[in-house]
């Protein structure tokens, strides 16, 4: 029975692991939400007599007006230039070493006469040497035209957008969320993505190709429950 009761702990443990690394493979991006917003209904002009003039009050927009994003529902083009590069090593050693030596005194009038005298040494020595380098490289880049959501207190805007595409038995799809800055933004109504604040990227594909690239979840929990 207690044999039985540490099979069943151990069982539930690797299962726990197991399923913590599935949930960790299938993580998402928490791009934020919602990915659009409309623009708030323009008030009802009021009736104005004609005055037979070029300008109008009720339809007035500045000549030289920057076409910015500025609004809620205002539409705003992100240029992905994302290129990361990291590198790490490390290096370690240790060493120890030990000796030791033990002696019986000889002592006059004491019984197991045959053992005084006798000495007693040992050595130990251990030694330990790691190294362990990595890096990576990411690139991304393209354009994907996002919507403001929100307009916060200070002038910033919360952009949000996606874009899907169908490909004969699969679609791929890119999502991308974060804070823009109104002096970030360029002309052509564009800002580049290292310029956003708390970006949110995530481009995935569905189909057969990308379940072709996926491993299965079994062969993923064996992985990780192997000792070896």
């Amino acid at each position: 029975m207690k044999r039985f009761a540490t099979l069943l702990i151990v069982g539930c443990s690797l299962a726990v692991s197991g399923c913590s690394y599935l949930s960790n493979m299938n993580r998402q991006v928490e791009v934020a939400q919602p990915l659009t917003a409309k623009p708030a209904p323009l008030p009802a002009p009021a009736p104005v007599e004609p005055s037979g003039a070029i300008y109008q009050a009720a339809s007035f927009r500045p000549l030289f007006e920057d076409p910015r994003a500025r609004n809620v529902g205002d539409t705003l083009t992100i240029v992905l230039n994302e290129q990361l590069n990291a590198t790490k090593q490390s290096a370690s050693t240790a060493q120890k070493t030990d000796a030791d030596v033990i002696a019986v005194p000889t002592i006059k009038g004491v019984p197991f006469k045959t053992l005084q005298g006798l000495s007693v040494s040992g050595n130990s020595s251990n030694n330990f040497a790691g190294q362990g380098a990595s890096s990576s490289s990411n690139l991304f880049t393209g354009t994907i035209t996002v919507t403001v959501t929100e307009v916060l207190g200070n002038g910033n805007m919360i952009v949000a957008g996606e874009r899907q595409i169908g490909i004969n038995q699969g679609s791929e799809f890119i999502r991308f969320s974060g804070v823009v800055a109104p002096m970030f933004i360029v002309n052509g109504n564009t800002v580049s993505s290292t310029q956003v604040a708390d970006a949110r990227i995530e481009y995935r594909g569905t189909g057969y190709i990308d379940e072709a690239q996926t491993m299965g979840w079994l062969s993923r929990f064996f992985m990780t429950v192997a000792p070896f």
